[in-house]
């Protein structure tokens, strides 16, 4: 049951990804955009119409089946602000361990850029492996509802997954 949750929860965010993709090239210029994947789907926040919103996650959904992987990995994922926290975080707390007090700043301050240099790579494979699955032969949208007006418009995608 455990993993029946996690699967769709990897599968959604990459959907909500792919979607994301798919707006980003029609969307205006300023326009802001938010995701968050659920088990039953995912929302999407910014000033879109249903509409839009709609064939966007169709077409992200069609695209990821055709196997454009690449979707479902995303430099804006949040995930890769966690992978870049935690790997500036345990850098730093190493850094600082050394006795000559005189070193520590510099070494830090080294120590954290490198963290943060190799969080890229990092969250991207982060994503692909942990918080996102390209797996969504047996996804299907089933339907998208909108409340709000303008950027504090909520979208919710609700999928199926296999059995649903």
């Amino acid at each position: 049951m455990r993993l029946d949750f996690i699967t769709a929860l990897r599968r959604n965010h990459a959907i909500e990804h792919a979607t994301a993709a798919v707006l980003m090239t029609k969307m205006r210029a300023g326009t802001r955009l938010v995701g968050r994947a659920t088990t039953d789907g995912f929302y999407l926040y910014g000033d879109l119409s249903t509409e839009e919103v709609s064939q966007a996650a169709e077409e992200g959904l069609a695209r990821l089946k055709q196997g454009e992987d690449n979707l479902a990995v995303s430099p804006l994922c949040g995930t890769n602000l966690a992978v870049a926290a935690l790997l500036a975080g345990l850098a730093s707390m190493l850094a600082m361990r050394g006795k000559n007090r005189a070193s520590r700043l510099p070494n830090v301050l080294l120590a954290t850029l490198t963290a943060v240099m190799l969080a890229q790579p990092l969250g991207r494979l982060a994503q692909k492996h942990v918080t996102t699955s390209a797996d969504v032969a047996d996804v299907n949208i089933a339907e998208v509802t909108s409340k709000g007006k303008g950027t504090l418009t909520r979208h919710k995608i609700r999928t199926l997954q296999g059995r649903d």
